[in-house]
C-alpha cells in the first residue's frame, strides 16, 4: 500500500511489526512509554480505543510529518454486569491465574487502532470472540514456564503455543493477534482519500 507520508508504528510488539509489513514494508518502530492503568476505563472498548489514541498522539509529536499507528489490544472476560480486563501478567503465578480463569470460556479481545498523521485522525475498535477448550492445572503450568504469556494482554498469543488451547474463534484473527487487518487497510485507505 501506498501512502504520501512516512510511516511510524507506536508500538514494540513484535506481533503488530510482522502483520503490517504485509501491507507497508517500511516503516520505522517507536513506541510509546505511557502509564496504562491510568487510561483503564470500566469499558474494555473505551480503554482499548484510548491507550491506542494517547499512544498515537504521544509519538506524533515526536514525527510530526509521518503517519503514526498506534494500537492496544484488551482481553475482557464478562462478569455479571461488568466487565474483567486481563492485562499482561505481573508474573508466572500471575499469568497461571489469569489463564485459569479463561478456561472453558469465551472471552472477548477488543483491539484499538489510531492512526495520526500530519493532517487527519482516526481511531477504531474491533473485537473478536474466543473460546478456550478447559485446560488442566498442568497444561496452564508448562505454558507458562516457556515464558510466552508474559508480554501478552489475557497470558497468551493465539499466534503461539497457546493456537492449542483455542477451540473456536468468532471474527478478525489478527484482531486477537493484535493489529486488525481488514480494518486497518479500510482505515488507510480512507485516510488517503480525505
Amino acid at each position: 500500500m501506498q501512502l504520501p507520508w512516512p510511516v511510524v508504528l507506536a508500538s514494540a510488539s513484535p506481533r503488530r511489526q510482522e502483520l503490517l509489513r504485509q501491507i507497508i514494508p517500511d516503516f520505522v518502530v517507536d513506541p510509546a512509554h505511557l502509564d496504562e492503568e491510568a487510561l483503564t476505563d470500566p469499558d474494555p472498548w473505551v480503554t482499548a480505543q484510548k491507550l491506542a489514541r494517547e499512544k498515537a498522539l504521544a509519538v506524533r509529536e515526536s514525527h510530526p510529518d509521518s503517519l503514526v499507528i498506534a494500537g492496544d489490544t484488551v482481553v475482557a472476560l464478562s462478569e455479571g454486569e461488568g466487565w474483567i480486563q486481563l492485562a499482561k501478567p505481573e508474573d508466572p503465578p500471575h499469568a497461571e491465574e489469569i489463564l485459569a480463569k479463561l478456561a472453558g470460556r469465551t472471552h472477548t479481545v477488543i483491539t484499538g487502532i489510531a492512526l495520526a498523521g500530519p493532517t487527519a485522525f482516526s481511531a477504531f475498535t474491533e473485537s473478536s470472540k474466543v473460546t478456550f477448550r478447559p485446560l488442566s492445572k498442568q497444561e496452564i503450568a508448562a505454558y507458562v514456564a516457556t515464558g510466552e504469556p508474559m508480554d501478552k494482554a489475557g497470558s497468551y498469543g493465539l499466534q503461539g503455543m497457546a493456537k492449542d488451547f483455542i477451540a473456536k474463534v468468532e471474527g478478525s484473527v489478527t484482531c486477537v493477534i493484535g493489529l486488525p487487518m481488514e480494518r486497518l487497510e479500510e482505515a488507510l485507505r480512507s485516510l488517503v482519500k480525505k
